[in-house]
């Protein structure tokens, strides 16, 4: 019949089926999720989005961050753009995207809708995020280079999926929804650096509520809207992948990165580095870095003018780590510290160069210290870490991006027994 027929058999796996590591992972994206989402509440695109859903009005189906509740589908697009707001969530890099953001919104408000527990939602999202993956490794580095953001390309099929298994779409149901949400699906680069960025995962969210309500009302679509001729993926990239299959084994999603300084992932692995040398600001009179090539167009902003740029700023950062700056804070990244003397000072005695041998989720080079010794230094964010370690870093970036209610927050969801969507919905609801 079509190609897709791993993606329904994926859609359609028993919760028992997935593995405990996979489920763990599912559970840490909640938490990262939520935390960055009560974070978002005051940013200015989040009650943009509120405002416009107090203005429309409709049905209080599901909850949103920082309430009050609004229809399903507004919750997706509130929740999605609101949790990506800081751009400060977590990241798949085989995918090139954000799944929680585009995928737990819509999961969340048709679990509420649907009576889902909240261990469905969560198994939901495991399911819709391993699925986006395999259609971001479908449509490829291409479909990113071309300008497609995947966080909403993909992501808005995850959550199509995800949305779908929460409302008890039939084989044939979920199909449609899959072949509406190919003429959904989208997202573009070029919003990056202003507030259409977050409303991508927004869009992907709410996308994905349509299009499983739309099937299991009976609109039809083609049977393969994805891989099928003039579908999703002949039109999106020139050079497509080829990973439908189900998972065997391992699964992909266990890959998923947290994100546990509040700036760009592709610095991440530098502060790591840096910060695992144990050298003092005061002693280092020279750093060489090495990174992939792909990061130097990206976080390699020589002198920044304002505290966002300095979240993409190698150089910026590099002397923040040393000096024992809080990078995982969102509060730290100011104006004012663009003009920061020592930094500025600092910065000169950096040097940074792209090197093809080092994977983009890798920082290598050595710190140059002033009694003349060489410290080298490597991390790879590749490298495994227990669910356990995740789950205290998580609780560190909670306590420092919301203070106390993070870690009431941490201790809510440190076990979901008993949980309702409803329940898990009523944690969004504080303002900030």
């Amino acid at each position: 019949m079509s190609g897709i027929a791993p993606l329904l058999d994926l859609a359609a796996l028993p919760a028992r089926d997935i593995p405990a590591q996979t489920m763990g992972i599912a559970r840490l994206s909640l938490l990262d999720w939520m935390i960055c989402g009560r974070a978002g509440v005051a940013e200015p695109v989040a009650g943009i989005l509120r405002a416009m859903a107090a203005s429309e009005g409709g049905a209080p189906q599901s909850s949103v961050f920082g309430g009050p509740r609004a229809p399903a589908r507004m919750a997706a697009l509130i929740n999605g753009t609101t949790s990506h707001a800081l751009d400060y969530d977590d990241t798949h890099f085989a995918h090139v995207g954000h799944l929680s953001v585009g995928i737990y919104p819509a999961a969340l408000a048709v679990g509420e809708t649907a009576g889902a527990s909240a261990a469905d939602v969560c198994a939901a999202f495991a399911i819709g995020g391993e699925a986006a993956i395999r259609i971001g490794l479908l449509l490829g580095r291409a479909h990113y280079e071309r300008g497609f953001h995947q966080t909403a390309t993909a992501g808005a099929f995850g959550a199509t999926i995800a949305a779908g298994r929460l409302l008890g779409l039939n084989p044939h149901q979920m199909r449609a929804a899959i072949g509406l949400c190919a003429t959904r699906a989208t997202g573009l680069r070029c919003q990056f650096g202003t507030m259409g960025k977050p409303y991508n995962a927004g869009v992907a969210a709410a996308a994905g509520v349509e299009c499983a309500q739309l099937a299991l009302a009976g609109m039809t679509a083609p049977d393969d809207g994805l891989l099928g001729p003039n579908g999703y993926i002949a039109t999106h990239t020139d050079a497509p992948g080829n990973a439908l299959a189900m998972p065997s084994g391992a699964w992909l999603l266990d890959d998923m990165k947290y994100k546990l300084h509040a700036c760009c992932h592709g610095t991440h692995a530098m502060i790591e580095a840096l910060k695992d040398a144990g050298a003092r600001l005061a002693d280092v009179t020279q750093i060489r870095l090495r990174t992939n090539p792909r990061w130097l167009t990206v976080c390699d902003i020589k002198t920044p003018r304002t505290g966002l740029e300095i979240k993409f700023s190698y150089t910026w950062l590099a002397g923040m780590s040393l000096r024992g700056d809080a990078t995982g804070s969102d509060r730290t990244y100011t104006d004012a510290l663009s003009s920061d003397p020592q930094l500025a000072e600092f910065a000169a005695r950096i040097t940074v160069t792209g090197d093809a041998n080092i994977t983009d989720m890798q920082a290598a080079g050595e710190i140059i210290l002033s009694d003349g010794r060489t410290l080298p230094f490597f991390h790879d964010l590749a490298a495994p870490i227990s669910l356990g370690t995740l789950e205290r870093s998580l609780r560190t970036k909670a306590e420092a991006l919301l203070g106390p209610p993070g870690s009431a927050l941490c201790d809510r969801l440190a076990s979901l027994d008993g949980m309702d969507a409803n329940a898990l919905g009523a944690l969004l609801e504080p303002a900030a």
